[in-house]
């Protein structure tokens, strides 16, 4: 059975650019997104659905759930970084797609290295683009992106390969009907 294509996106890929573009803001409206760590600075997650985009579907759903994220992400702005839309945006549009073309790459290395390359891949574009602009555009100084990169970055880093493998394993188990039935 061939899939319905509308823009160059399948049936499927606009199902699941939207079901994990609501996830994105879920986790953001509710601040379940938001991991408090130790140093008082929170992680994010609301990436994670932009990477599991893009390596479920590629890099368009990728960029289209990135993209919704960033939209979100614009809207409920309080710091002047995140009012910027060029701060704000067009950085989380590239999680996917990074995410995505590092999940191809990384396939003849096995499913669960592709998908940890996809997932540090696509969460480190989110924090080198987000902070790069930000001192671009003079928000921050250098030397604070380098901290806010090393202490959110390297957590995010660590959930999002996390959450990205229990998610993906998972569902492709159950796509390849590799999955036991529970009574």
């Amino acid at each position: 059975m061939q899939e319905v294509r509308q823009g160059g996106l399948s049936t499927r890929g606009i199902v699941i650019s939207g079901v994990l573009g609501a996830v994105a803001i879920v986790l953001g409206a509710t601040r379940i997104g938001f991991i408090p760590m130790p140093t008082g600075i929170q992680a994010t997650i609301m990436h994670v659905p932009a990477i599991i985009g893009g390596i479920l579907e590629g890099p368009l759903v990728g960029a289209l759930v990135g993209t919704i994220f960033g939209i979100f992400s614009f809207m409920t702005a309080t710091l002047p970084i995140f009012k910027d839309p060029i701060v704000a945006i067009v950085p989380r549009v590239f999680i996917g797609i990074f995410a995505a073309w590092a999940y191809t790459a990384a396939r003849p290395l096995g499913e669960w290295w592709a998908i940890t390359l996809a997932a540090v891949v696509g969460t480190a574009t989110n924090t080198i683009l987000v902070l790069g602009l930000g001192v671009a555009r003079h928000y921050l100084p250098a030397k604070v992106a380098w901290t806010v990169g090393l202490t959110h970055g390297i957590p995010e880093i660590i959930v999002a390969v996390i959450v990205s493998l229990a998610v993906l394993l998972s569902w492709k188990r159950v796509q390849t009907g590799q999955a036991r039935a529970r009574v």
